[in-house]
């Protein structure tokens, strides 16, 4: 297992790479070329720009989030074919330099919407807040919300190039439904795959955010029914998902964790994201810090159907709570300081015990199994950081690395 934390790019992020390198288990940073317009072929110099000041900084670029797809491929359009061969093009460029997952999703218009993204918690704090009442409006409404609480910021997903013509769009998407849009989904997979296969790079779409339909629009990654029609698309661990556990977790019909043993049980989950959500009614939520009593999801039996499942991919925290102002617009920042025993894999539960030494050896070997090597890196960072995955320093550098999230997306 590898653990990566978001980076927005020198010009878009204030935290250098060198801080990022100082949070303890990372090696990799999940980033992406966010000024390359959809569509278009990613160049191989700024990809090879990228992977070079990343890797200068003792990092690594492993994990791309996201490359996103064109809307041509999305409704089926006249210009799909060349809209996919330039997906393929950059999927070719970016394994020259390494990258072994890409992280994407398939939402039509819009990508991961919030209603709120400053809303203020009791300790003073601020995060993302979804109200599914405000979205009973109208298309347009929400996306001018998004713009107006964005302080300036790019919000990945969002990006005004996309939604400039959206009546034009959602006019596009309108004749579709969910079986119509799998259909486009199922001849990009299948269009792509022998590329994944041939140059090594794992596909990994992300749930939809929130995972429901919106505006009337079709989202068909929504649940485990709708990831086993995506697997079925072309059975293979290079199509596979970002199993980021907000947003699946935003459906409260969702078991969770059984998504969790199940797809990653079967290697089927080469990039996860860990977030904790904290719902006030039904359907209404807010990003919360980890913790499993500061939100609705039980961390800790998340984290154990990971171990449990073998799981050695990649994984990052995400979270939109922040400390202290920013000019920068939302930006992540963990808002608890460390709670549990280093020795313990609390991740939520201070009195969780410790996973028996004899399961977790302290040299992972490649030639292990992938259980015991997970189990190994899992207990070298429970001890290095307190919770096995994702709790940092309280330093202020290391509370401010968290951006954006890009949850999904484009991006996730």
């Amino acid at each position: 297992m590898k653990m990566g934390m978001r980076w927005f790019g020198q010009a878009d992020d204030t935290i250098p790479l060198q801080y990022i390198r100082q949070v303890p288990g990372v090696s990799q940073v999940i980033g992406a070329l966010f000024d390359v317009p959809v569509g278009e072929v990613w160049p191989m110099d700024k990809i090879t720009a990228l992977s070079d000041q990343i890797k200068a900084a003792g990092l690594n670029l492993e994990v791309i989030e996201s490359v996103n797809i064109h809307d041509e491929i999305k409704i089926g359009g006249p210009l799909r074919d060349q809209a996919i061969e330039n997906y393929i093009a950059t999927i070719k460029n970016l394994a020259q330099v390494g990258v072994k997952v890409i992280c994407y999703n398939f939402m039509p218009v819009f990508d991961w919407v919030r209603t709120d993204l400053r809303y203020q918690l009791a300790d003073g704090s601020h995060t993302m807040f979804y109200q599914d009442e405000l979205v009973q409006g109208t298309a347009q409404e929400t996306m001018a919300r998004m713009q107006a609480a964005s302080g300036g910021h790019k919000l990945p997903g969002w990006e005004p190039e996309r939604l400039v013509h959206l009546a034009e769009l959602l006019e596009a998407y309108a004749p579709l439904g969910e079986e119509g849009l799998a259909e486009n989904f199922k001849y990009f997979i299948q269009a792509i795959m022998p590329t994944c296969e041939q140059y090594d790079v794992k596909m990994a779409v992300h749930p939809d955010d929130p995972p429901k339909s919106l505006f009337g629009l079709p989202r068909i990654v929504k649940d485990a029914d709708d990831m086993r029609r995506i697997e079925s698309f072309h059975d293979s661990p290079y199509n596979g998902f970002t199993l980021c556990t907000g947003s699946l977790g935003e459906n409260r019909g969702n078991d969770l964790i059984a998504i969790i043993r199940e797809f990653a049980g079967r290697d089927k989950v080469p990039f996860a994201q860990c977030r904790n959500i904290k719902f006030i009614s039904e359907t209404d939520f807010y990003e919360s810090a980890h913790l499993s009593t500061d939100g609705s999801l039980d961390m800790y039996e998340v984290m154990r159907a990971f171990y449990e499942a073998g799981f050695d991919g990649y994984i990052r925290p995400t979270t939109a709570a922040t400390s202290g102002e920013s000019s920068a617009g939302p930006v992540m920042a963990c808002t608890t300081a460390p709670w549990a025993s280093p020795t313990s894999m609390d991740c939520g539960r201070r009195s969780a015990s410790p996973i028996p030494a004899e399961t977790c050896p302290a040299i992972p070997d490649k030639q292990q199994p992938r259980r015991q090597r997970t189990s190994g890196l899992l207990r070298s960072w429970g001890q290095a950081t307190a919770t096995a995955l994702f709790w940092r320093s309280t330093t202020s550098a290391a509370r401010s690395i968290w951006r954006t999230r890009s949850a999904v997306m484009p991006q996730t």
